[in-house]
């Protein structure tokens, strides 16, 4: 399979392949891995890799997708805890009571755009299909947390809720967090509106000319990624310890689930993060 980044490597390319970065990979207390959306049993547009369960696909097929990748990237399956997504910034502490929730297990909340952990044997997933993926790794009091970054995610710092969380909850420095961002739909292929990048604007704190570029008819590319990026920094991460995809899901929707590319007609791609 043609694949290039200088950041990420595409693992099992000939069989059920996944994701995963270069940097997070030296960490050797947990295992992360991204989906893609090959190497599963689902059919007609859910083909192959389809991780959603709330599209309309057969649920025994997105088990079985699951049981596969687990397999695959070497996640226990009886361990994941899934989140409840709505764009929203609501950041969950999770525990092994709640393994199993949102795969196994109906859903007990909703409203989850983020999850956290400290506690090994549970593996966090949160779902994706060009939305950009954040991913935190404590490396000194050893505990994890995966993001959701929509735009309204990432216009409502969700990078530094999931961050103050930790914090609190984990005793977590910002200065010791190696953090990732992406793969996700790139400033290459994001054009938003006036009413959207308005959002962004009022990020007052932040560099708005690296992640906002005016085009004519009040249209804007947007770099959520960038974004993302910076908002980490601006939460205390070191920016050496922030890995950015150079992996857009439009560019590369042969391998990645894109609903700009699909048009809504698409599978589910997840995030998957835990200590070992």
């Amino acid at each position: 399979m043609d694949f290039h980044s200088s950041v990420m490597k595409l693992n099992n390319a000939d069989s059920v392949p996944y994701l995963t970065y270069n940097s997070l990979s030296e960490i050797k207390f947990i295992n992360h891995a991204f989906s893609t959306r090959l190497g599963g049993v689902s059919e007609g547009e859910f083909t192959s890799m389809n991780l959603a369960f709330n599209r309309g696909d057969d649920p025994d097929r997105v088990t079985e997708n699951y049981k596969r990748f687990c397999l695959s990237a070497g996640f226990d399956f009886g361990s994941l805890t899934a989140s409840a997504q709505d764009h929203g910034t609501f950041v969950r502490a999770v525990t092994a009571e709640d393994r199993g929730v949102g795969i196994r297990r109906p859903r007990d909340m909703e409203s989850v755009d983020a999850l956290i952990t400290n506690e090994r044997g549970v593996t966090l997933v949160t779902y994706y299909a060009d939305c950009t993926p954040l991913f935190f790794v404590d490396t000194k009091n050893r505990a994890i947390g995966l993001a959701h970054g929509g735009w309204r995610g990432t216009a409502g710092r969700i990078a530094q809720k999931t961050i103050e969380k930790m914090t609190v909850l984990y005793g977590t420095d910002p200065g010791d967090i190696a953090a990732a961002v992406g793969p996700a739909v790139s400033v290459c292929c994001y054009e938003v509106d006036k009413p959207c990048a308005d959002n962004f604007y009022a990020l007052t704190d932040l560099d708005h000319d690296k992640f906002i570029f005016p085009k004519q008819g009040g249209k804007y590319m947007l770099d959520l990624l960038e974004c993302n990026r910076q908002i980490l920094v601006a939460s205390g991460v070191r920016p050496e310890n922030i890995a950015v995809s150079d992996v857009c899901t439009n560019c590369s929707s042969d391998l990645l689930w894109s609903h700009r590319a699909t048009k809504g007609h698409r599978g589910t791609m997840c995030a998957f993060l835990c200590l070992k």
